[in-house]
């Protein structure tokens, strides 16, 4: 394995490589469209096949739907009441296999309270559901990770979950899940790629396809968005996993086939968790979808909507109208409303549909309900639908689907990669206490650092011992550490502010100034990192600054489209460039 160390001198040699694969003796196996994390997923499985791999990503890594999800891992509880046994059963799978063997760091267990409306007929319908749940994930290869599920009383329930309101439930039954920081999720894919010799370059945009005199897809046309440089790429397969931009990058291949995506609105509140008195989060069926309430490191997230998306998915943001609506139906079980006040943070994703209706001429296959992958033109494979828990079973239909016959010999084996962070983690798990000594972390702030990275808080202990002054907290954001705005860039890649603050850290929404008051000082951190002089360190603060503000104002207006006029009033650090066809 090579470093796992993204730097911005690695995405310069990536752009490097990319360049070069225009001569026949450096063209690229596969080149992957896409940092989302189905995208990740691909580049980790293409190239630990021994392909020679290539993965962009026109904004930063996951800045799209794979950072704004409800941070499950989770069967789906919900494809149960469809009678679909095997894909969840199948999700249950990579639940578990993330949880115990490819990212135990990341991925943590978590219990569910699904409320009883009614003492015989409920408990016995859903009590049935719920032990379904548990005999497929039982089925499971390997040791099972989780709990079984329990019957709660009423009483029971109240002590699991005071703060749920006295009438709105005659008992539950307590079941297991996971959840997962999704950005962080696909950083460390993108840093195993490229540790086993993935190419990797974020703020790189695809801006058309190339064909070859047969018609075929044989590469892309990219611009690096920092420089504007214009860079042809040459490849024997290039999957587009674009996700909502899934038929945008199709129509660069002049094809009438391919799949179709509907983009739907998803809405998150984060509130502290202290305003809410629970052990366990909540699982509430509404008129429109599922609402989650759920316990996730100092907060609760509490969403999520599903509503249709018709405007540019690049900047979908919560209205007024999606904010009353989740208060309002969290606030019909709980016994001390919320009001906007509490919340602290919003944050709004957009889930690629698969509509049915491949158009025709598409080469394609079925592989799962959630997913699809095909061809609309020789060269070019498309993979879309999904959810983030099963990500690994996609990449491996989506790089099979594009090397054909040849993956016969060589298979997927991801499912034996555990992911940076993961290979030594009970080692340095021990040694954390020492290091916590060292530095005066308290217990919540190593465990705080162990979830975030694993077996590689030994790389921010490095650098805590090179600078102590890295070892203490942001004085405006307390419970991150300076060594993590560091580390954000001398290992994860983060070219911009905002990078460090909405996907490295999580700023933008765990705490209520969203990062605006920290930001100075992690610009400070990073400027070394990345040579901004006081001009560039300015800029990237008031970037951040406008960000905000504009997300503000977004949130007060009444619906989608006055939403996005508000959030579109700050321009983007990277804009992104017209596309070709």
């Amino acid at each position: 394995m090579a470093s796992t160390r993204l730097t911005a001198d690695a995405r310069t040699q990536a752009l490097a490589a990319l360049e070069a694969s225009v001569s026949p003796s450096a063209e690229l196996d596969v080149l992957v469209i896409g940092g989302g994390v189905t995208g990740a997923g691909i580049a980790l499985d293409a190239v630990t096949r021994g392909l020679s791999t290539a993965v962009v990503e026109a904004q930063d890594w996951a800045q799209g739907t794979s950072s704004r999800s409800s941070k499950l891992v989770h069967g789906g509880l919900r494809y149960l009441q469809m009678l679909d046994f095997e894909l969840v059963h199948e999700a249950l799978t990579e639940r578990d296999l993330l949880l115990r063997d490819l990212a135990p760091h990341l991925v943590r267990p978590v219990p569910f309270l699904y409320p009883l409306e009614h003492r015989v007929w409920e408990r016995a319908y859903v009590g049935a559901g719920i032990a379904m749940y548990d005999v497929l994930a039982t089925l499971t290869p390997g040791r099972r990770p989780m709990p079984f599920h329990r019957h709660l009383s009423k009483n029971q329930m109240e002590a699991k979950f005071p703060d749920l309101a006295h009438d709105a439930a005659v008992g539950a039954v307590q079941y297991w899940d996971a959840s997962v920081d999704d950005a962080r999720l696909v950083a460390t894919l993108i840093r195993t790629a490229a540790s086993y010799g993935a190419h990797a370059a974020s703020r790189t945009q695809v801006v058309d396809l190339t064909q070859g005199a047969t018609g075929a897809v044989n590469g892309a046309v990219v611009v690096d968005l920092e420089t504007g440089k214009e860079i042809t790429v040459r490849a024997r397969s290039v999957i587009n996993a674009t996700g909502v931009w899934t038929e945008d990058t199709e129509a660069l291949a002049g094809s009438e086939g391919g799949l179709r995506v509907l983009a739907s609105k998803g809405v998150h509140l984060v509130v502290p968790r202290e305003r809410i008195r629970g052990h366990a989060g909540l699982i509430l069926q509404t008129e429109k979808s599922v609402l989650f309430v759920i316990p996730w490191s100092r907060y609760w997230i509490i969403g999520t909507t599903d509503t249709p998306w018709n405007l540019d998915p690049t900047h979908p943001v919560a209205t007024s109208a999606d904010i009353d609506y989740v208060l309002d139906h969290a606030n019909a079980v709980l016994a001390h409303p919320l009001t906007r006040e509490d919340i602290i943070g919003t944050y709004a994703g957009l889930r690629p549909l698969l509509q049915p209706g491949t158009k025709a001429g598409t080469s394609s296959a079925k592989v799962s309900r959630e997913h699809t992958v095909a061809s609309p033109t020789p060269g070019l494979t498309v993979i879309a639908g999904g959810k983030l828990t099963t990500y690994r079973v996609m990449a491996k239909d989506a790089v099979d689907f594009a090397i054909g016959q040849r993956s016969a010999a060589l298979p997927s084996i991801t499912h034996q990669i555990p992911l940076t962070g993961a290979v030594g983690l009970r080692a340095v798990q021990r040694q954390a206490r020492t290091w916590g000594k060292r530095f005066g972390w308290t217990p919540p702030m190593l465990d705080h650092l162990l979830h975030r990275y694993g077996a590689n808080l030994a790389e921010i202990v490095e650098l805590c011992d090179a600078d102590p002054t890295l070892a203490q907290p942001l004085e405006h954001a307390p419970a991150y550490l300076r060594a993590e705005a560091h580390y954000a860039v001398s290992h994860e890649g983060a070219l911009h502010l905002e990078d460090v603050l909405a996907h490295r850290t999580r700023l933008v929404y765990e705490i209520a100034d969203r990062g605006t008051a920290a930001a100075e000082e992690v610009a400070s951190v990073v400027a070394p990192l990345l040579d901004w002089d006081a001009s560039d360190a300015e800029r990237e603060v008031r970037a951040w600054q406008e960000r905000i503000e504009a997300e503000r104002h977004a949130e007060e207006a009444p619906d989608d489209e006055a939403a996005e006029q508000a959030r579109l009033t700050t321009p983007d650090v990277a804009a992104m460039q017209p596309l070709r066809s």
